[in-house]
């Protein structure tokens, strides 16, 4: 009875050790014709698009207009600026959210090599031994060694349905990173431009401080001299002090944009970082392909489909559970004791080789319901993919429309602006002749202010808005990183 619970499984039969191999491999080669069973293929990009989007026509073209014209894939170059391409760099080296994508495409890796295993034979190493006490083991009275395999054959295709699976999550999760890649790089974009934004805006405030602070002095000298009243000065005063709040909101602001991007880039958040003195220049219209370029170029959308492409292995998986398995077992060992008296008969090596089945008879509908989970979860994914769709169309649409109107606002505030200034300059004029007012030059500084600020933001908003039809194209930001 030991000698068989080492050496044989199952419906084993015995054979000498010089037979063990050709006997194995003859009974392997008789089935497994039927463990190459087919797969069943998942729905394909049309396909899932046919299911996911069944309420939506295509257009030919973008509504909010757009250049036609291949994607472009290095936008960041289009940039030139040097310290931005090396703070993107930097990035995707450190940034900790990155990071952990990273992590998931190699676990996501590992699970391609565990599921490719269960399609390998398992080999197993046994040594036994003891003294002729038995150290309280009756196994421990052998002492011998066995070499055992087993591997199942995948006669329904349960094991390569596992692993399909989990190659369309790691190639899920790699298109997942790839766009974790491509969003922080638009997120390190945008808040370089913001900073330099509030720089700027930094030194707007300071140059209205300094417009306040003469004004203060030449409505004092006009107080001492008769010419206006004291509520004069003091309202003056009270412009200074408010331009002097707002100049010390805006280096805040300013400090607070260069601590969000040092964390974005995996820096402490020490507000070190030196930004532009001047805003990027504007670069030129880009090509923005069609609807269904989008469709079949984001990375966003690809990993939505390896996820539905997942979701329908696993459902073929769970049906296969539901049929029956064998799996075919073999061993060769040697074995002698001190205690136990072995028969007579006995020869080492011994060997042996058989098969176990195992077919699933009742277990409470959990089969059955395993297979319904799993559909629900295919239907998810391609609703998923749905939403991923839509959102992206979305994203170019919104982003094409917000560039056309950020481009005319941007002549009409730079015309403002001069208009403004000349009027400040007029009105100033007149107060100091004495035919004007102080709140007359006051509001129109603040105009003039107010003004030159809502360019600014414009000009900067056009470069993040630049960025993010890039991100929502799709569109790579180099080969270099």
């Amino acid at each position: 009875m030991l000698r068989e619970k080492f050496s044989n499984g199952p419906l084993s039969v015995k054979r000498k050790a010089g037979r063990f191999p050709r006997f194995c491999l003859m009974f392997a080669a008789l089935l497994l014709p039927a463990a190459g069973c087919s797969l069943k293929s998942p729905p394909g990009r049309e396909g899932i698009q046919q299911q996911a989007l069944t309420n939506i026509d295509l257009p030919a073209g973008w509504k909010a207009g757009g250049l036609s014209g291949p994607v472009a894939g290095d936008w960041l170059d289009s940039f030139d600026d040097d310290q931005l391409s090396a703070l993107v760099a930097e990035a995707v080296t450190h940034n900790p959210d990155l990071r952990i994508s990273a992590v998931r495409v190699e676990q996501a890796a590992g699970y391609v090599n565990l599921a490719k295993a269960t399609l390998l034979p398992a080999i197993n190493f046994l040594g036994t031994g003891g003294t002729k006490s038995g150290g309280g083991d009756m196994s421990s009275a052998l002492q011998g060694i066995a070499f055992a395999a087993s591997w199942e054959l995948d006669l329904w295709g349960r094991l390569r349905y596992g692993r399909s699976s989990a190659e369309e999550t790691y190639l899920s999760a790699q298109a997942d990173f790839d766009f974790a890649r491509q969003s922080i790089a638009a997120s390190t974009a945008r808040s370089w431009f913001t900073a330099t934004e509030t720089w700027l805006q930094r030194q707007i405030a300071s140059e209205m401080v300094q417009s306040a602070q003469l004004l203060l002095a030449l409505t004092e000298q006009r107080y001492r001299v008769g010419v206006t009243g004291e509520e004069d000065v003091v309202l003056a005063q009270a412009s200074l002090g408010t331009l002097q709040d707002n100049a010390a909101q805006v280096n805040l602001a300013h400090g607070q944009t260069l601590r969000g991007l040092e964390l974005l880039i995996g820096r402490y958040p020490a507000a070190e970082l030196k930004a532009r003195r001047n805003l990027a220049k504007l670069p030129g219209p880009v090509p923005v392909g069609i609807p269904l370029e989008l469709l079949e170029r984001r990375p966003d959308l690809i990993a939505a489909e390896r996820r539905v492409a997942a979701a329908f292995n696993r459902v073929g998986e769970a049906k296969a559970a539901r049929l029956p398995r064998i799996t075919l077992n073999a061993s060769v060992a040697a074995f002698t004791s001190e205690v136990i008296r072995l028969k007579d008969d006995f020869n080492n090596p011994v060997s042996g080789a058989g098969a176990r089945l195992i077919a699933p008879v009742y277990q409470g509908g959990a089969l059955q319901t395993q297979v319904e989970i799993r559909t629900l979860e295919q239907k998810e994914a391609i609703a998923q993919y749905a939403g991923i769709a839509l959102r992206a169309l979305g994203d170019v649409e919104n982003t094409l429309a917000a560039i056309q109107n950020l481009t005319e606002r941007e002549q009409l505030l730079q015309r403002t602006v001069i208009d403004h200034q000349r009027a400040f300059e007029l009105v100033e004029t007149s107060y100091r002749t004495g035919r004007t007012d102080l709140r007359n030059v006051q509001q129109q500084l603040l105009d003039l202010h107010a003004a030159r600020l809502s360019l600014l933001r414009v000009e900067s908003e056009q470069l993040s808005q630049r960025v993010n039809l890039h991100l929502a194209l799709g569109g790579g930001f180099g080969a270099d990183f």
